[in-house]
């Protein structure tokens, strides 16, 4: 399916980008920052994804396996988005749709993923 472009940012809007993004996949995780989170989750590869500004006010949690980077704002402390690679080694990000213009998560039906036994 193809996507469509959002915009979104953090609490603060120091963090900003766009990313063209199919809705359609998105996730609601269980493990341990996701569920204190209440994050919904999409992914995209990293080319449709632009940071437009906060790159130096941008934070990088790590946990776990540190397979993703957690990115957050360092004054609101929003993570809008995190980094990594997908099962075919593709660079990633997956985006909280909470952060996204437009959208309302609660209007979408994610599908449940099992983050808490990976």
């Amino acid at each position: 399916m193809a996507g469509e472009t959002y915009q979104g940012a953090c609490h603060c809007g120091a963090v900003s980008f766009s990313v063209d993004l199919d809705l359609a996949g998105a996730l609601k995780c269980n493990c341990s920052i996701c569920t204190k989170l209440g994050a919904v989750w999409a992914f995209a590869p990293k080319s449709n994804f632009a940071l437009k500004s906060g790159a130096a006010q941008q934070g990088d949690y790590q946990f776990g396996k540190k397979s993703l980077h957690h990115r957050f704002c360092t004054s609101c402390g929003i993570e809008s988005y995190a980094e990594g690679m997908a099962p075919d080694g593709t660079a990633t990000v997956g985006i909280n749709l909470r952060c996204l213009e437009g959208v309302e998560v609660e209007k979408l039906t994610p599908r449940p993923f099992d983050g808490r036994s990976k």
